[in-house]
């Protein structure tokens, strides 16, 4: 059974967004729901949000209800805190986030990047909060493809695998 145990990472702000007037109370939001997630998958979680506009000089972290949280260090953006992260701890996570740089950067490095609202509707996050979207409005262009056209990408394939684990 730990094989189908994942690690999943999630760019906080990029599910939650940032046009809220009670951003905190949103941050703590999401993390209850990522605990129950947790609590119910198993999975390890680790969220980060953004200090790079309103961040301490120091990158932070906490441990609740078994997420890891981590918060950016003033002038940092969550984006390279997931980098190191994904880049240093050789494993394959699912990274959610709908970033273009961040999903390119996840398949260079072996992990599997899940746009945000898909993760939302996987785990019902959206039916807890109602408001959750993301920041990236730029609709995404299809590739032209080689090859067997009934047969899905090899990226398709694997992100049909990480959403399998969810």
């Amino acid at each position: 059974m730990e094989a189908s145990i994942s690690s999943i990472i999630i760019d906080g702000y990029n599910l939650i967004g940032i046009h809220h007037t009670d951003l905190e109370a949103e941050r703590n939001r999401l993390i209850e729901l990522l605990i129950k997630y947790k609590k119910k998958t198993g999975h390890s979680v680790t969220v980060v949000f953004d200090g790079w506009k309103g961040g301490s000089r120091t990158e932070s972290s906490a441990l609740r209800g078994g997420v890891n949280i981590i918060y950016s260090r003033l002038g940092e953006k969550a984006d390279s805190v997931i980098k190191k992260i994904i880049s240093t701890d050789r494993r394959e996570w699912i990274v959610v986030s709908s970033d273009r740089e961040i999903a390119s950067y996840a398949w260079s490095v072996n992990s599997v990047p899940v746009p945000a609202e898909t993760f939302m509707g996987f785990t019902g996050i959206t039916e807890a909060s109602g408001s959750y979207g993301t920041d990236e409005d730029e609709p995404e262009q299809e590739a032209i493809r080689k090859g067997n056209p009934n047969r899905p990408s090899k990226k398709e394939r694997a992100l049909h695998r990480a959403l399998s684990k969810l």
